[in-house]
């Protein structure tokens, strides 16, 4: 069984901002597996699908960024998912607008979601695909991250926003996390 975790903000009017990439990828995924977000469990909603036979669960946690780790926390306990099959995708400001970058553990860094999902699962040991947001603005973090994506942002979102999807896409179908990160880093291309 595998999970996918998009963070997000659950209000309509956090959906085209940058700190909801995480749920655009979750959907742009549930897509590729003709599966739809319509159950609600764990505090979050779900979108199930079977991969080659083996469970695959979409999710987007309802508990607002910062307390993202209590739905994963929940779902992960709820159906026993194995060490190395849950993945979370997420925005993040230290990689420049546009660029993809995916590890198969590490820090939180600065992102207050992750560190809440860190802090509530013990552990950092975790694959995860981190969508680059990253640009010079006069605005405070917390106010750009919460405002709307131009469209200019929106032309280098969309095309990383695939390859997210794409990555996640071959996780669920087995694929190894260090072969996605091989073809998926910037650096392997």
């Amino acid at each position: 069984m595998y999970l996918v975790v998009g963070l997000g903000n659950p209000e309509k009017k956090y959906f085209n901002t940058p700190h909801n990439m995480g749920f655009a990828a979750a959907d742009r995924l549930a897509d590729k597996l003709g599966a739809e977000f319509i159950k609600g469990e764990c505090k979050a909603v779900t979108a199930h699908a079977k991969v080659n036979g083996i469970k695959a669960i979409i999710a987007k946690p309802v508990t607002y960024m910062n307390l993202s780790g209590e739905a994963v926390v929940e779902l992960c306990r709820k159906y026993k998912v194995e060490k190395g099959n849950l993945i979370i995708v997420y925005d993040d400001t230290d990689i420049p607008m546009g660029k993809l970058r995916i590890r198969a553990q590490g820090s939180a860094g600065s992102h207050n979601g992750m560190k809440n999902i860190v802090q509530l699962l013990g552990t950092e040991d975790f694959p995860r695909v981190r969508i680059g947001i990253g640009k010079d603005t006069p605005m405070a973090r917390i106010d750009y991250v919460l405002s709307q994506i131009t469209d200019e942002d929106k032309a280098l979102l969309d095309p990383v926003l695939d390859s997210a999807a794409a990555a996640l896409y071959e996780f669920v179908h087995g694929a190894p996390i260090d072969q996605v990160m091989q073809k998926y880093n910037p650096t392997a291309r």
